[in-house]
């Protein structure tokens, strides 16, 4: 079972403490994000996503003291996870054990984060255009010495298995060149779509395009 970094733990330590500070009942995803702004792994990722960390931090700010009033208690009792919390974490640790990684640090959790496309700490990563895919995309080329950063692209595959389907760097350049746009725009529609029949059945259809425009090329 994967270990949590020293960082990732600070930065968990650190979200319940922003909830207990304000006395909210629930540690929420958006006080896990705003942690995760002072994460050395995740917020790597995020300024390599152009992510504008000053105003990341200060919606967080503004929306956990104004919006979440609903969860301000009387007790003593210390800040507990949401649900989602807890499954951004779980999701973390599983794609860290799937892919063989020993340890999952906050750019572990950012990419788990997005697939709670309802919450608002997704709403406010989006605003700025950062989407799971560009994270992961950051995370595995050129940087996977960088510590902690062990999430991959077979992360995507794991969430939607016809993307295996879509692989293009086996290919010989000629092919390379007109597979690749399908092959990116798939993994752009499991980023930006919820799963459901639809997303598959679009995914189909490009797959079936892709093989028309390779087959184009090889007969020309």
């Amino acid at each position: 079972m994967p270990t949590f970094s020293r960082s990732l733990e600070q930065s968990l330590h650190r979200a319940l403490a922003l909830a207990n500070e304000r006395h909210h009942e629930y540690a929420t995803l958006e006080h896990l994000l705003l942690a995760l702004v002072d994460d050395q792994d995740a917020a790597a990722v995020m300024l390599a996503c152009n992510v504008d960390i000053d105003k990341l931090r200060r919606n967080l700010v503004t929306y956990v003291e104004s919006e979440l009033e609903k969860l301000v208690t009387d007790g003593s009792e210390d800040s507990k996870p949401t649900s989602g919390f807890q499954r951004t974490i779980q999701r973390a640790v599983i794609h860290v054990q799937s892919s063989g990684g020993e340890e999952v640090t906050g750019a572990n959790v950012l990419v788990a984060i997005f697939s709670e496309r309802e919450s608002h700490a997704v709403f406010f990563l989006q605003e700025q255009e950062m989407t799971r895919y560009d994270a992961i995309n950051f995370i595995s080329h050129g940087t996977a010495e960088r510590p902690g950063l062990t999430e991959s692209r077979s992360t995507l595959v794991e969430e939607e298995p016809l993307l295996q389907f879509f692989a293009y760097e086996h290919l010989p350049e000629h092919l390379k060149e007109h597979s690749k746009a399908f092959g990116d725009l798939a993994r752009r529609l499991v980023e930006t779509l919820p799963r459901n029949p639809e997303r598959t059945m679009a995914l189909r259809k490009l797959l079936e395009a892709k093989d028309c425009a390779v087959r184009a090329r090889l007969f020309e």
